[in-house]
């Protein structure tokens, strides 16, 4: 599976940044080969507004099946939903690896909603 992962770094030991739309990186990661690549979200780092929505376009341009991180709000949710991206919440600050091991383990979720409000940060 392809997944994006919020990270505060560009490595596995980075932490999950817990924000969506303005986490620092993507860590696009194919789980059965375990190759990756980072990818810079600082543009949505201080936007104003839409940092959620343009955050999930982003990924969605990068052709995943998931997405985890430790909060996605509504309309970050609605546009990951509409291209059919899962989301996976990771309510504990862990490293990008062990969010890999736990979900290849099965123990992430995907989620049907969002778990926090717009403007979260």
């Amino acid at each position: 599976m392809k997944v994006a992962i919020t990270s505060e770094g560009q490595t596995f030991d980075s932490m999950v940044d817990p924000r969506f739309g303005r986490a620092k990186w993507f860590l696009v990661v194919d789980t059965d080969t375990g190759e990756f690549e980072s990818v810079d979200n600082t543009q949505n780092f201080n936007v104003a507004q839409g940092a959620g929505i343009q955050s999930a376009q982003n990924v969605a341009n990068l052709g995943v099946e998931g997405v985890i991180t430790g909060n996605v709000g509504p309309k970050a949710f609605r546009t990951l939903n509409a291209a059919e991206i899962k989301v996976f919440l990771c309510p504990e600050q862990i490293t990008v690896q062990n969010a890999i091991v736990q979900l290849k383990a099965g123990k992430l979720q995907s989620v049907e909603q969002a778990n926090v409000q717009g403007h979260w940060i």
